[in-house]
């Protein structure tokens, strides 16, 4: 059963509802997480099958959209994990035996239409439209996590956007800080339930993030390097994961990120470090793709035949100046 869930604003009140086009039914237990959300995730989908029409209607445009994922949960990204995305940076992607996993502070949650803050230090700012999972299970020892046994420990999936300061990510070889900037990550709009007949999914998924209208990045899950199910094997290998806690799989290439060819990087790495960055900083800027005060993000994710559609994600850029 495919369910799409929404967080939201409504009358100065906090809501979980079920998405009907543009109808939301109200749900009637008012979840303070993500957490105790999906604790209870066998009684909505009971209630979707059976008792849908009984609930309170509102219109979804009358209503402000939060992130669907909410309460001080792990976030943990995947880096370099579609095909194309590591051809661009350098990487043979039928080579590459390891996951590269980071942390993003949970912080940088925010909401689909959320503006996002480009901090005054910050002259490179990118942009990451990624497949988010939403864990349904805890794990707390080593587990042999399957195609057969995924949904026990996918709950539900999002979009997210890994929003990144390179500037600060890799001469500082800072991931967390380079990531974690308050309002990079926005989050939603949709919170799509995922059980066994449909987590089948997860492997045809279409991505798309546009940039002031232009498409940047095109991709489908299929085309992923590590799969969930594997990647949450080795996961459980190091890490113990917690119902809502969030799994950021990787993003497609088409960021504004362009790593020069092995021959440059290795000519560059005998430079003396101060030089070394200033003419990376100088290289990257002259890229017209990095975000700018004003931009506007839009993302967005669907299966090829529609069912599953997490919504638009709508983010405009403004500076952290501005707010002063």
């Amino acid at each position: 059963m495919i369910t799409h869930l929404a967080h939201f604003e409504f009358s100065q009140e906090k809501y979980w509802g079920i998405i009907e086009g543009e109808v939301i039914h109200l749900l009637t237990e008012q979840y303070p997480t993500t957490k105790a959300l999906l604790q209870n995730k066998a009684s909505i989908l009971n209630t979707v099958k059976n008792d849908l029409n009984k609930l309170k209607k509102i219109k979804r445009s009358d209503v402000k959209l939060l992130s669907p994922v909410v309460g001080n949960q792990r976030v943990i990204c995947q880096g370099a994990n579609y095909r194309q995305h590591m051809i661009e940076s350098g990487m043979n992607p039928d080579a590459k035996s390891y996951n590269m996993f980071f942390n993003k502070s949970s912080a940088s949650i925010c909401s689909s239409q959320s503006d996002i803050i480009k901090p005054k230090h910050v002259d490179l700012l990118d942009y990451e439209i990624e497949l988010g999972l939403v864990i349904g299970k805890n794990i707390t020892q080593k587990t042999v996590v399957t195609d057969g046994n995924l949904s026990d420990y996918i709950a539900a999936m999002v979009i997210t956007n890994d929003v990144s300061a390179r500037d600060v990510q890799i001469p500082e070889t800072q991931f967390f800080k380079g990531k974690s900037y308050r309002t990079f990550c926005p989050v939603g709009p949709y919170l799509c339930l995922l059980d066994q007949d449909s987590i089948h999914y997860l492997k045809q998924l279409e991505l798309e993030l546009k940039v002031n209208g232009e498409t940047r990045q095109l991709d489908n899950t299929k085309n992923l390097v590590f799969k969930p199910a594997e990647t949450l094997t080795e996961l459980s290998d190091f890490s113990d994961l917690d119902i809502g806690d969030l799994i950021l799989t990787g993003t497609p290439s088409g960021c504004a990120l362009r790593i020069p060819s092995p021959a440059i990087v290795k000519l560059f790495s005998l430079l003396p470090e101060p030089f070394r960055w200033k003419m990376f900083k100088r290289i990257q800027g002259k890229r017209p793709q990095y975000l700018q005060a004003g931009d506007y993000i839009e993302a967005s994710i669907q299966s090829s035949d529609k069912a599953i559609f997490l919504g638009h994600q709508q983010n405009k850029v403004t500076n952290e100046s501005q707010l002063i």
